[in-house]
């Protein structure tokens, strides 16, 4: 289980973030600088960065690669801040 803007998602041993994102019915969790666009996972493999969060206090991770671990703080992606 780790939170996600504040709210618990549970989470299954080895799952990346933005699978447990999906999984608790999560699509989005960032917008684009322009047009304030909704995104979350695109690639899934780490290609593109559509999925960033801040993990821990640390911006700009990948979603798709970063495993869900007990206790994690996970932040949307502000563009205006912390963008790649």
């Amino acid at each position: 289980m780790f939170t996600f803007d504040g709210r618990p998602i549970p989470a299954e041993e080895q799952q990346s973030v933005a699978a447990a994102l999906l999984a608790a019915g999560i699509r989005s969790w960032r917008s684009t600088r322009i047009g304030s666009r909704p995104r979350g996972v695109f690639c899934g493999i780490g290609v593109c960065f559509d999925c960033l969060v801040s993990v821990n206090g640390v911006p700009s991770q990948r979603a798709c690669l970063v495993v869900a671990q007990q206790g994690d703080v996970i932040e949307p992606q502000d563009e205006l801040r912390e963008g790649p």
